[in-house]
């Protein structure tokens, strides 16, 4: 057991003593700062305070500390988690600063994107509580699904921002909780009970070859701007259509070392990160294009490929700055605004084009677009050959820009998805799982962070007692809690589990 004395230290600048709380458990001593301070006069030959209000002090505080530490099993304890213990097992935390901490450290490790998107989710977060300070103690159930409430109104974020603000809450529990001695500072979890929408599915953005040829064609809107943005849109829109689809932010950072041999070298800024192969890519820049890249070509002393970042400030800028240009060009076409087309809209066309009217197949166009496409691995072991992605660019570019033939996009309907009969899972779901032994609940989970139905039933399985007989059947009953589906699962004894 953990003893606990007033003492004093070495004396301060002023000539005052500091009053601590001493911590000795298993001989290792440690020290517990209080509020209160004493002059020499108060301090005995021995080291003893001899005043009686901060003696009366401290004895409430260890009569406190020991209070709690009574209702713990603590004989393993270190020094350091008594003190942890004592003077914050009760206190609530405050979960926007633990966010930022959180948001912090992504952007330590680069993931700017994604901390970007954190970022954003905890300020709607605080924005619908009404306070930077939100603590975990007001993360109830109830309020959250009434902010994730606030959000039906949105397309993407009504699932992004609820998924990013459990992803905090995990991470928090992960760090303070400590399990093995029963020291939880955050003791209760609401994500168990709210459901959180999917955003809604994305519409395919992609336009006919026809309505390319129109879009490039067009003659740009009057403007008395040196540089229109108009003009600026339909230049990058043909970047990206013509460099397989390559993303704004990619065009935005590439560097001088980056263009090689009439080729453009990078990585795909967006999956770099998760990916064995660093996302790493190799287009090579065809002949239309090229007057577009001495256009915007950088100083010779600049390290940057192309002059956009002398007008932008950042690849976000850039991207809406983009986006602005193309949709004033569209307006000028006489497009109606529900058909507005975006930089994206043109990545999206390439891999259509590509698919219905060049005859590549689905792994050639993901390929082409630097996709993972399920190879990740393999693509970090071998010496990739690029050229059938400028083969595949290079048709695409022919049957748009140098041909009048006519799209089969039309002739790919629309329809509605047939439903998905298999029951899948995925790490930011949340998933509320029980195991069933002659009908009586015997272990139970609530969690994310589990990618196969496999994972469940060994989380469940651990918790199971050692009396069900070998051979015996048990179920286990699995729910997607966030997409709302659910299934249920048998597994024998000694063979399944």
């Amino acid at each position: 057991m953990a003893t606990f004395k007033a003492v004093v230290r070495t004396p301060r600048k002023d000539g005052f003593y500091q009053v601590y709380i001493r911590v000795t458990q298993n001989t290792k001593p440690g020290y517990i700062k209080t509020d209160k301070i004493v002059t020499k006069q108060m301090v005995d030959k021995h080291g003893n305070i001899n005043d009686p209000f901060v003696n009366e002090y401290c004895a409430r505080m260890i009569l406190l500390y020991t209070d709690k530490l009574n209702r713990k099993d603590c004989a393993k304890w270190t020094v350091r988690q008594i003190i942890e213990y004592v003077t914050q097992g009760d206190a609530d935390i405050c979960f926007s600063d633990y966010a930022r901490h959180h948001i912090d450290r992504m952007v330590d490790r680069y993931q700017l994107r994604t901390a970007q998107n954190y970022r954003q989710a905890l300020g709607h977060m605080e924005r619908f509580y009404g306070t930077n300070k939100i603590m975990f103690a007001q993360l109830t159930s109830t309020q959250i699904t009434r902010w994730i409430q606030s959000l039906e109104h949105t397309h993407r974020a009504k699932e992004m921002y609820p998924v990013c603000m459990r992803q905090v809450f995990k991470a928090a529990v992960e760090e303070y909780n400590d399990y093995d001695n029963g020291n939880l500072r955050i003791k209760v979890n609401p994500w168990g009970k709210v459901k959180i929408p999917q955003s809604d599915r994305t519409v395919k953005k992609a336009i006919s070859p026809e309505d390319c040829r129109l879009f490039f064609t067009a003659p740009l809107p009057d403007t008395r701007m040196v540089d229109p943005l108009p003009e600026l849109g339909r230049d990058v829109a043909k970047m990206v259509l013509c460099l397989a689809g390559m993303n704004t932010v990619d065009i935005y950072e590439l560097r001088k070392e980056d263009y090689r041999n009439g080729c453009i070298c990078y990585k795909r800024a967006k999956t770099k990160k998760f990916r064995a192969d660093d996302a790493y890519f190799e287009i090579r820049v065809e002949p239309i294009i090229q007057p577009l890249v001495e256009k915007y070509l950088a100083e010779a002393d600049d390290p940057y490929l192309l002059n956009f970042h002398k007008r932008f400030t950042s690849s976000d800028s850039f991207n809406a700055n983009v986006n602005n240009g193309i949709k004033q060009l569209c307006k000028s076409m006489g497009i109606p605004k529900e058909r507005w087309y975006s930089a994206y809209t043109f990545r999206h066309t390439w891999g259509t084009v590509a698919q219905n009217d060049c005859g590549a197949s689905i792994a050639e166009v993901a390929f082409g677009m630097n996709h993972s496409h399920g190879h990740t691995i393999t693509r970090g072991y071998i010496k990739i050959d690029f050229t059938p992605a400028w083969e595949l660019n290079a048709k695409v570019i022919d049957f748009i820009f140098f041909s009048t033939a006519k799209s089969k996009q039309g002739m790919a309907r629309g329809v509605d998805e047939p439903a998905d009969k298999l029951f899948r899972l995925s790490p930011k779901r949340m998933v509320y799982a029980r195991a069933y032994f002659r009908g009586e609940v015997l272990a139970e989970v609530s969690d994310i962070g589990f990618g196969t139905v496999d994972e469940v039933i060994a989380r469940l399985a651990g918790q199971l007692p050692d009396t069900i007989p070998t051979g015996c059947a048990v179920q286990f009953r699995i729910k997607d809690v966030d997409a709302d589906r659910e299934a249920v699962y048998e597994r024998t004894k000694g063979k399944g589990f």
